[in-house]
């Protein structure tokens, strides 16, 4: 069962306030309390939409574990709290995921009111894969897991979409390059929905030089090509890997299911292979039993 209050998580524009939908104009205006990561952003928002400022609440990276007790209450208090960031979706490399779950579990009405999208817009206009894509937000910024994260994308066959800012996107462009290859595409977006919105597009090698070419700015999506299928390989190929761990002494059973997850190819497949290279019977005279 619902309870009385209403968490409203409402998308903002990423740059052209033109992009601000009615839905969107009317939930502002139907806000008793509007929980906003830059409440400066937000009131020049509202202006921009005419409408009459209600109480804000600042909700961003370093108070938003804390502002979820209040919000709560609020709730509770069965009034209608609208979420929104200082651009984009609320929740999406922005606060928010703390918000919304808490009230979620808390059994309050979650309603969602879409909106404009810097990964979405990017990726449509890259021009590579949309039919899967997966979104990674912004890359850890030192360390191990980022060296994790670099070794995952190498092999992700899915369109990736990252964030990343402009003091760092040429280091991160230059350490895709090297972890997945300078041949793989990219299309670097900057600016979206606004004056100098770019989207250029090409290798991962050719990257490098764009962004040496001139000083970055504004902030940047970065649309990376999934990796290649790899090609099936050969039965030649096959044979000689079960060959190999035959004769190293690996059961049949063990050999097969090796060859499979290391080649990518259907145990069916490895299975009558194997079956083909077992000795066979050599044809000869049946032996008739001595006399006793």
């Amino acid at each position: 069962m619902t309870r009385p209050g209403r968490l409203v998580v409402v998308a903002t524009p990423i740059g052209n306030l033109g992009d601000l939908s009615p839905r969107a104009v009317r939930a502002l205006a139907e806000a008793e309390v509007i929980a906003c990561e830059d409440t400066r952003r937000t009131r020049q928002l509202l202006s921009h939409a005419g409408v009459p400022a209600p109480e804000l609440v600042a909700v961003h990276d370093h108070n938003e574990a804390r502002q979820v007790r209040t919000l709560l209450r609020r709730l509770e208090r069965g009034q209608r709290v609208v979420l929104v960031s200082d651009a984009g979706t609320p929740a999406i490399s922005d606060p928010g995921e703390r918000v919304v779950a808490a009230a979620a579990t808390a059994g309050f009405e979650v309603e969602v009111v879409p909106g404009p999208s810097a990964a979405l817009a990017a990726l449509v206009a890259s021009g590579l894969p949309t039919g899967r894509f997966c979104f990674e937000g912004f890359l850890p910024r030192r360390g191990s897991t980022r060296a994790e994260r670099m070794a995952l994308l190498d092999t992700e066959r899915r369109t990736t979409i990252l964030y990343e800012a402009p003091h760092r996107v040429r280091a991160t462009v230059a350490e895709l390059g090297q972890a997945l290859g300078s041949d793989r595409r990219i299309a670097v977006a900057r600016e979206l929905t606004k004056l100098h919105e770019e989207v250029w597009r090409g290798t991962l090698g050719e990257a490098v030089e764009h962004l040496a070419a001139s000083e970055p700015r504004g902030e940047y999506v970065l649309v990376v090509e999934g990796a290649p299928v790899p090609a099936e390989p050969e039965v030649a190929d096959v044979e000689a890997a079960l060959r190999t761990r035959l004769e190293a002494g690996l059961d049949k059973k063990a050999a097969i299911a090796a060859v499979a997850s290391e080649l990518d190819v259907p145990k069916r497949l490895v299975y009558e292979l194997a079956t083909s290279l077992e000795p066979r019977a050599r044809p000869g005279r049946r032996r008739t039993p001595a006399s006793p």
